[in-house]
């Protein structure tokens, strides 16, 4: 396990565009995700230890977000050759485990994760109505061996304000987790 942190991607930034299937098929772009509302685009996989911490408290949470009208989405951008318990028909039992009711997408050649700037699981990037990044960072101040609670707060106060049309609060602190698996010869020029 290799923890990195998010790249922070600068504030503002346009969400970049995707068609990706899930794990049965079906295919998702931002827009039919986000039909003008705030979104949420999480970059996450299955075995991730980070990600497995907060996957049922992420669900919960990604409800919540639903009542106040902020969309989700997850994707998942790892190598599958090398790590197959992320491949894609693993993908909906781990969701409907975690209690997942929004649409978990494959980026079976990771250009989606590029786009992003995505580096980590759980990476997270939220972007307001116009699809401008609005907060990135992480979930909450929980890890994988520590006592702190998993209540999604960071999370939660951002998209908070975002539903509100209110400034972020600061500071963001950058996400932490597992690097994303990066195909040999796909590494992106930040992961080293």
């Amino acid at each position: 396990m290799v923890a990195v942190n998010s790249t922070m991607l600068p504030l503002g930034t346009l969400a970049p565009d995707f068609d990706l299937a899930d794990g049965e098929g079906r295919s998702f772009s931002l827009e039919q995700v986000a039909s003008g509302r705030p979104v949420l685009v999480a970059f996450v996989c299955n075995h991730c230890p980070y990600v497995r911490h907060i996957g049922p408290a992420f669900g919960r949470v990604a409800d919540e977000l639903s009542r106040i009208g902020v969309a989700v989405v997850a994707i998942n951008s790892n190598d599958v050759e090398h790590y197959p318990e992320d491949a894609p028909e693993l993908m909906p039992p781990t969701a409907r485990e975690w209690g997942w009711s929004f649409p978990y997408l494959f980026d079976a050649d990771q250009s989606v994760a590029k786009a992003y700037r995505a580096a980590c699981t759980p990476d997270l990037f939220l972007f307001d109505a116009e699809h401008r990044l609005a907060y990135r960072g992480q979930f909450d101040s929980s890890r994988p061996r520590n006592d702190i609670p998993i209540d999604g707060s960071d999370l939660l106060a951002a998209a908070s304000a975002v539903a509100a049309g209110e400034p972020v609060p600061e500071p963001q602190v950058p996400s932490i987790g597992c690097n994303i698996k990066w195909r040999e010869g796909n590494e992106p020029e930040w992961f080293s």
